[in-house]
């Protein structure tokens, strides 16, 4: 009689298992299916902006002239201390009462 229950308790589990098993392996299936989906989407939407760009690049560079660079302008001299520091470093020693370097 022990080994019909045993054998009837695994019978019964198998009977659960095997069809939650499909059912979760279904369910996988079309996750990685609509994630293979996206990504395929992706890289296609990619490509047709990479052509869109390159045919644009092109256009411009036919239809419009380049643009002449006027040379940056030239920085006389750059001071050698900020006086924005210095005033908060004297704010900042007359708060600590000393130097505070």
């Amino acid at each position: 009689m022990r080994i019909i229950w045993t054998l009837f308790k695994v019978i019964l589990g198998l009977a659960i298992a095997i069809p939650v098993g499909i059912l979760a392996l279904a369910l996988m299936a079309g996750v990685v299916g609509t994630l293979v989906g996206l990504a395929i989407l992706t890289l296609k939407l990619a490509c047709l902006g990479l052509v869109g760009y390159g045919l644009f690049r092109i256009a411009r560079f036919v239809l419009a002239p380049s643009a002449k660079i006027s040379a940056a302008p030239i920085v006389r001299e750059i001071p050698a201390r900020d006086p924005y520091y210095e005033a908060a470093m004297r704010d900042l020693d007359a708060e600590l009462g000393g130097r505070s370097r």
